[in-house]
């Protein structure tokens, strides 16, 4: 029977014999009944039975030679309390037809869920959730979310207060006459013990259902679709006293007369502390995500932009690419551009840790989110809306906040039993006393069963992992370190080898000509203009600083034609009809080209740490090219940081092993791959994860990506406005190499937090439980009050809570600047 029909979108298809291949595989897959492919509009509709999963259809299209486009959804979930409401909303999600993964956040409130089909997803994914007994809330509403977390607040306040206040009358008179027993005979003589017995019955039933009716609310439809959560604990154990205190009240002979006893002062105190541990967690909640709320304060309301020759304020959605906005003193830049004229200089400390201001005139990138401090310009609108990199910077933080870390997937497996086993515990702990326990035994099981529903916290086991996960990935966002994927938080801390690449990353990646070596019958100023001819087009380092010292000169760069670039090597071109080529010593050395002349003055400057490259022209070595590049002032501060924290340094290079090696000796660092060609890098990353090092490399993400997806960690060092670099699992964002340190101590302070929670949520439930049931009652006579249970269950999610806010104070380690002169060191060679 046909249980679900999907439409999917399917990539690589292009005439008939396609559609026909993926019906076939389609039709192959376990409860597939029909499927039809349309080529026009590149869609699979399939109806789908009982057996049917998403990932081995993917996988089954994928086989045959096509893709499928997966579409990824941001969900907002409102009423999970507990671990055990995260794996019941990941379990109807993954069971919706087409839903490939399904991951759901605590403390977030999050859901990501991924699939292959995307049309009705929304409506499913809304309809599953509400019969799971939960509700969806879009993202794009999360302004009007944030207000009623604010107003959950309020109520939870207004609730907690209004419980305690009607509480505190039975608990001072109840505990009191135990505790001091005139107090307990003059209660007698004053009020009749019926009357009293009514007037507790009275209090706490406003109690329960006023300010408790959330837990019955919540509580027993879930235990009655057979998916018990907390509120579920809650509403039993406060049930089971109040009901106990009922019959005594109303129905006496029902009961021995050893056994009639009132708890209606437990019933009432126990909703009471709950309400107050509902409080202080909502409230802590709230602090763990103030770092999106303070990325999210940090964009501008509006923008002055220039139409129709005049200045208009308009809305920050109005503003277009292409836009002139005017910015005067002061102001905040509504969006990424390009100063196109005036001058002035900006805060960009949000971007790059500095304090100092940072100049800005015509042709310079201005940042959305950054603050003018002084002057006025114009720029021209690049990236407005969610491609701004405030924009890209917010969705990494979320999405980093909203991952789950390896040891998350454990934890999950553990709470969704939690609940039924606590509810077993709690049924054989009455049955126990019943059976075993001294008289009155009713009174003795009442009393240990409770306990048990009312300590057991499957709270704090939910929120120990994502709790410290948003504090620590959001502190990491305030130091500029952004955590593109969640799972390198975890990984990161076991690195052992952080390797670095040389050019753009150690060092400052612009160097610049400074020795040119002509052999005889040569010019000097024309074999600069023919290299600089063949090197017009280059993004290279190297390629550039040959451009800029010719157009520094003033010469007349000639066109170049027939340009044919050899990666890792050089290039060659045709130039006013001579042949010219330019590359390193290898590429010279393996075509026969006689350096002799050149190779020795060379060879000495690159032991000063320069980087020599050849120029031919028409089979003749005409020159040799010195260029250098200096170190960042902070490469070696960071290195030496590195050596503190345990990790080896290793460098990643282009250049010869001895100039490379006289680099890594003036930097500290303990091992270097030369020569290696930008090619040969993920080789390099393996053969330094031979033995199961775990490594981390640091790179520009731009010429990197290899070796930023073959290492175990990858960081890239971001520039510009560009922070989505898709191969990278961390980004730093203002290019600061102090970020290395930074992310692997934030990352060591977190897991440790995350332990510590740990830790404290799973050793709270083993250790009280077997206490509120009574373990140490026949040795030492000591009972747990469902009163204390409920004071304990409260604080325990408070303090994983408090725990995780530590890691707002995390501070960065300190890495002094090199006031050294700054070393020529070898730009990476071709």
């Amino acid at each position: 029977m046909t249980t679900a029909e999907l439409s999917i979108q399917i990539e690589g298809m292009s005439c008939a014999s396609c559609v026909k291949r993926v019906e076939n595989a389609a039709l192959k897959v376990s409860g597939v009944e029909r499927a039809t492919v349309n080529l026009a509009t590149e869609r699979l509709a399939l109806a789908t039975a009982q057996g049917f999963s998403a990932d081995a259809l993917a996988a089954a299209i994928k086989a045959s030679g096509y893709g499928v486009r997966t579409v990824t959804a941001e969900l907002g979930i409102e009423g999970m309390t507990c671990a055990s409401c995260v794996a019941r909303v990941e379990k109807v999600l993954r069971a919706l037809p087409g839903v490939t993964s399904a991951k759901v956040n605590l403390a977030t409130e999050r859901a990501t869920v991924e699939a292959i089909g995307d049309a009705g997803l929304q409506r499913a994914i809304a309809g599953a959730i509400a019969k799971a007994g939960y509700k969806l809330v879009s993202q794009s509403d999360q302004p009007d979310r944030a207000q009623d977390k604010a107003a959950e607040i309020a109520h939870l306040r207004r609730d907690f207060i209004l419980a305690a206040v009607l509480t505190l009358p039975i608990f001072i008179i109840e505990m009191g006459s135990h505790v001091y027993e005139p107090m307990h005979d003059w209660v007698m003589s004053a009020i009749p013990m019926h009357a009293l017995y009514i007037a507790y019955f009275v209090l706490s039933s406003i109690v329960l259902f006023g300010p408790g009716w959330r837990f019955f609310r919540k509580g027993y439809p879930g235990l009655l679709r057979g998916a018990p959560d907390m509120n579920s604990l809650v509403a039993l154990g406060a049930s089971a006293a109040y009901g106990y205190s009922l019959v005594t009240t109303f129905l006496p002979s029902a009961l021995p007369s050893e056994a009639r006893f009132v708890y209606y002062e437990a019933a009432a105190v126990i909703v009471t502390l709950i309400l107050l541990g509902r409080l202080l967690e909502a409230r802590a909640k709230g602090r763990t995500s103030q770092a999106i709320g303070r990325l999210v304060r940090l964009q501008a309301k509006s923008a002055r932009v220039e139409r129709d020759g005049g200045v208009l304020e308009v809305a920050l959605d109005a503003v277009t690419p292409g836009d002139v906005v005017v910015i005067r003193p002061g102001e905040r830049i509504p969006v990424d551009g390009e100063v196109i004229d005036g001058s002035s200089h900006v805060d960009e400390a949000m971007i790059s840790g500095e304090p100092m201001p940072v100049a800005k005139s015509a042709g310079s990138n201005v940042i959305g989110g950054t603050i003018n401090r002084a002057g006025s310009f114009r720029f021209r609108a690049t990236k407005v809306g969610g491609d701004t990199m405030l924009a890209q910077i917010i969705r990494l933080v979320q999405s980093a906040q909203g991952a789950k870390l390896p040891i998350q997937m454990l934890v999950d497996r553990v709470t969704g039993w939690f609940v039924p086993a606590v509810l077993a515990i709690a049924v054989i702990t009455g049955a126990t006393w019943m059976i075993f326990g001294p008289a009155p035994a009713y009174t003795y099981a009442l009393i240990n069963a409770v306990a048990v529903l009312i300590i057991a916290c499957p709270c704090a086991m939910g929120l120990a992992t994502p709790t410290s996960i948003m504090v620590g990935t959001g502190r990491a966002a305030e130091l500029g370190i952004l955590f593109r994927k969640g799972e390198a938080l975890q990984q990161l801390r076991a690195v052992q080898v952080v390797a670095f690449d040389k050019t753009g990353t150690l060092t400052r990646g612009k160097p610049d000509l400074t020795d040119i070596i002509v052999a005889p019958k040569f010019d000097e100023r024309q074999v600069l203009a023919y290299a600089a001819a063949v090197e017009a087009g280059s993004e290279h380092p190297i390629g550039e600083a040959i451009v800029r010292a010719a157009e520094s000169r003033d010469m007349n760069v000639p066109s170049a034609s027939n340009f044919d670039a050899l990666p890792g090597h050089g290039v060659v071109a045709t130039v006013e009809g001579h042949r010219v080529e330019v590359g390193s010593r290898h590429h010279f050395s393996e075509r026969g080209y006689d350096l002799s002349g050149l190779s020795a003055r060379a060879e000495a400057l690159a032991a000063l740490g320069k980087t020599p490259v050849y120029c031919a022209i028409d089979g003749r070595a005409a020159a040799a090219i010195v260029v250098a590049d200096t170190v960042r002032p902070t490469s070696r501060g960071v290195i030496d940081a590195l050596h503190g924290l345990g990790v080896k340094v290793a460098m990643i290079t282009g250049d010869n092993r001895r100039t490379a090696e006289a680099i890594a000796k003036q930097l500290g660092i303990d091992n270097v791959l030369a020569e290696v060609l930008p090619e040969g890098k993920m080789d390099a990353i393996r053969q330094l994860q031979q033995g199961g090092t775990v490594v981390a490399y640091v790179g520009d993400g731009i010429n990197d990506a290899p070796a930023l997806v073959g290492a175990d960690v990858g960081i890239a060092v971001g520039s510009g406005t560009d922070v989505a670099i898709e191969s990278a699992d961390v980004v730093l964002i203002g290019g600061d190499l102090r970020g290395v340190t930074n992310a692997l101590a934030v990352s060591k302070a977190t897991m440790r937090n995350i332990a510590q929670n740990l830790f404290w949520a799973f050793g709270y439930n083993v250790l009280l439980i077997p206490v509120a049931a009574g373990v140490l009652f026949p040795a030492f006579g000591i009972l747990l009050s469902p009163m204390i249970g409920a004071g304990a269950m409260a604080m325990s999610s408070v303090f994983v809570l408090g725990n995780a806010l530590r890691l707002k104070r995390f501070t960065t380690q300190a890495v002094d600047r090199d006031t050294t002169p700054a070393l020529a060191v070898p730009a990476e060679s071709f």
